[in-house]
């Protein structure tokens, strides 16, 4: 819709308003194309064929991703797949599944009886089976719904079960196949198995035989020969007790070798206290020296008595030095026997600790070969009780489809729905209607508004005239119909300025659009106001204004301009007091250029002259030109352009052609306004002011100023409307 057309200025936006009026005055074609859509939508509801719904459930779940879980790895949960359920959908719909179906419910058969008799072949029946079924996954769940639409019920559901059978039973298959795949090639596995575990077998025996070795016991990680690990650990034992001795008699023997001859004698019992004799020597030395100390006091150093014990203590301290020294030769005898001792353990030690290597060296051999054995054992146990496991579950029923709940027979259709599809069609009949109604109203290129006149052709809006308006001398004084028409006189006033205009004619740019009514009830409305009015008809083409005031047309104008008689003669009193007509009269054939010669404008003049208003009738400006040039002649122009009947381009052109004659445009009336259609208007229809008191008691001097009625009080309010 162009900025024209709305009648907003360009950089305005539309109102919420002008929405709604295009609305409320295109409401009959709106209404037109909702009752439509809506009576088709109930139509087609109604004869649509009816088709019942049936929904079966089935949990799904996912076939193991390989054929057996891998060997020693414990079973998990698969990670989370979002594409599973969708190709499960895909499988739902495969050839695969429904051709199964086609032919164990011979559907085929049944759905070429149903379309009169036309046969049909399983590819054109698997197309009608797959456009009549839709999967759909319940949220946040394994489950997926298989609805399956079809003009009988119990077909709906015995299809939609039949489906889940199927698929169920086809992915149970493949189960079994899978597994049964898994266990030959597990079996397969068993056997080359087997095989390893015997040459591991014949490797084990080969090292033992070959290396010699000589085993008391074997475990998984260890294995001992004949010389036992305890027992070598024991000889170390001794040992170290044996070099802890040896080392402590060597110290207490160079201790004692330190020793003076009294000091050993003494000490050596210490480390030999059971030595009798050396015991036995010492008493003996010491009773005998004692015994010589008690004589000593008695007898002198030569008395025999002293001598023979001096001799006697000589020779118990040889004993005694010799039995010493037999003692530290013992000890020097016991610890080289110690040295010698302590040497062969530890060759014995030694010689058990190469054996020990040696036999070590021949194990890790032994022991690696007996390892691997092992292994190769456990794996063929594995796979043996793999193989067990996996013969048993598959003998135990396992399905990976579980069907939750069974499809039934729909108890009423699915399709059509009566209530979402009239609800669609009020919702889409709106849409038209209002759409199109705001397409014509974009196509429409007609005056609409106040402000289409005033943007368009640059002249202020006088007064906007109501629909059904008629002479207002008829309808009376009291008439609502006279307040737009006095409107228009206030703004004529006004608006002139200049009280010397008082010639004034009314033009229309095509045919029908009210100029005659308006120049009637305008001329009325001024003579109610006290002025002397005179209305000429000089509409020579098409006279009209002598029938709407029921009088005759000849004598009139033509007859005054061509001399025939004088003005006071051709003019008619009116039932209106103050207004007085002048008709057109009879136009002669070779006086078409009538109103355009001098004897017009000394019309135009001496009827100034006489009265206080002369209001003139035209013919429309286009396709003739006597209205263009009256209006050159009178003071003022009033172009009446009726509302919604012509494009603006031919008020636009009126206007043009009264600016080139050099006429005077005052403004425009717009007329014909539908107020109930388009509430904008009323308060310039006059229906605002439609009160008991509708008369104005402004009355004007044939100068054109404003004086007060002789009955009115000072303090009365002057009833001047303005343009808005």
């Amino acid at each position: 819709m162009t900025t024209s057309q709305t009648g907003q200025k360009e950089g305005d936006s539309l109102h919420f308003l002008d929405y709604w009026r295009i609305i409320r005055l295109r409401k009959g074609i709106i209404f037109l194309n909702f009752l439509i859509v809506v009576l088709a939508a109930s139509f087609l509801t109604h004869f649509l064929p009816k088709l019942y719904k049936s929904t079966v459930r089935m949990e799904v779940r996912k076939d193991s991703s390989v054929d057996v879980p891998e060997i020693g790895r414990f079973q998990t949960d698969e990670p989370y797949d979002p594409y599973f359920i969708l190709t499960q959908f895909e499988r739902l719909q495969s050839s695969e599944v429904l051709y199964r179906v086609i032919d164990e419910l011979d559907l085929v058969r049944v759905w070429s009886q149903r379309s009169g008799g036309k046969p049909l072949t399983r590819q054109q029946t698997l197309d009608l089976l797959m456009k009549s079924i839709n999967p759909a996954q319940v949220r946040n769940t394994s489950i997926i719904e298989l609805e399956v639409y079809s003009r009988d019920e119990k077909e709906a559901a015995e299809i939609a079960n039949k489906i889940a059978d199927v698929y169920k039973q086809i992915r149970d298959d493949q189960r079994v196949e899978l597994a049964s795949r898994g266990i030959a090639k597990l079996e397969e596995k068993l056997l080359q198995q087997s095989n390893v575990v015997v040459e591991a077998y014949a490797e084990v025996k080969n090292v033992r035989e070959t290396t010699g070795i000589d085993l008391v016991f074997e475990s998984a990680d260890q294995i001992a020969t004949t010389i036992d690990t305890e027992r070598l650990r024991a000889l170390e034992m001794q040992q170290i007790q044996y070099s802890a001795e040896f080392a402590e008699k060597k110290k207490e023997l160079e201790e004692l070798r330190k020793l003076t001859a009294n000091e050993l004698r003494n000490a050596i019992l210490t480390v030999k206290p059971q030595e009798i004799l050396l015991t036995r020597y010492l008493e003996q030395y010491t009773t005998a020296e004692q015994e010589m100390i008690s004589k000593s006091k008695d007898l002198g150093p030569s008395h025999p008595d002293m001598v023979r014990m001096q001799t006697l203590l000589n020779k118990i301290g040889m004993q005694v030095q010799e039995r010493v020294a037999g003692m530290m030769k013992g000890l020097e005898a016991e610890l080289a026997a110690l040295d010698a001792s302590n040497s062969d353990r530890l060759n014995m030690i030694e010689d058990a600790k190469k054996k020990n290597r040696d036999a070590a060296e021949k194990g890790a051999l032994y022991l690696d070969k007996k390892k691997n054995l092992d292994r190769q054992e456990r794996i063929r146990d594995t796979i043996e009780m793999k193989i067990r496991a996996e013969e048993v579950n598959l003998n135990i029923d396992r399905s990976v489809v579980g069907i939750t709940d069974r499809a039934e027979p729909a108890i009423k259709p699915a399709w059509p729905k009566p209530m979402l599809n009239i609800a669609a069609g009020i919702i889409f009949g709106l849409a038209i209607g209002i759409g199109m109604a705001f397409f014509i109203e974009y196509l429409d290129t007609s005056v609409k508004t106040i402000d289409d006149v005033e943007h368009a052709l640059n002249a202020p809006v006088l007064a906007v005239i109501p629909q059904k308006v008629g002479v207002l001398m008829e309808e009376g004084l009291d008439s609502p119909h006279c307040e737009p028409y006095r409107v228009l006189r206030t703004n004529i006033i006004f608006t002139g300025k200049d009280p010397e205009h008082s010639t004034i004619t009314v033009v229309s740019g095509g045919a029908g659009e009210g100029k005659s009514t308006t120049v009637i009830n305008l001329a009325t409305i001024f003579a109610q106001h006290g002025n002397k009015v005179l209305l000429v008809d000089s509409d020579l083409r098409r006279p009209s204004l002598h029938k709407r005031l029921g009088v005759t047309n000849s004598p009139g104008l033509t007859d005054c301009l061509l001399g025939q008689n004088k003005l006071e003669e051709v003019i008619q009193q009116t039932q209106q007091p103050g207004l007085e007509f002048l008709p057109s009269g009879k136009l002669p054939s070779s006086a078409m250029g009538i109103l355009n010669s001098q004897q017009m404008k000394e019309f135009v003049r001496e009827a100034k002259e006489k009265y206080d208003y002369v209001l003139f009738d035209s013919p429309p400006l286009m396709g003739v030109s006597d209205a263009t040039v009256l209006t050159s002649m009178v003071d003022i122009s009033l172009l009446v352009v009726q509302y919604r009947k012509y494009p603006q381009s031919l008020a636009l052109r009126s206007r043009q052609m009264i600016d080139k004659v050099g006429g005077r445009l005052l403004g425009v009336v717009l007329n014909n306004i539908n107020v109930s259609n388009d509430a904008s208007y009323y308060y310039y229809s006059g229906g605002y002011y439609h009160s008991d008191n509708t008369s104005e008691d402004i009355q004007l001097t044939p100068l054109g100023k404003a004086q007060r009625h002789p009955d009115e009080k000072d303090d009365a309010p002057v009833d001047v409307k303005s343009k808005y």
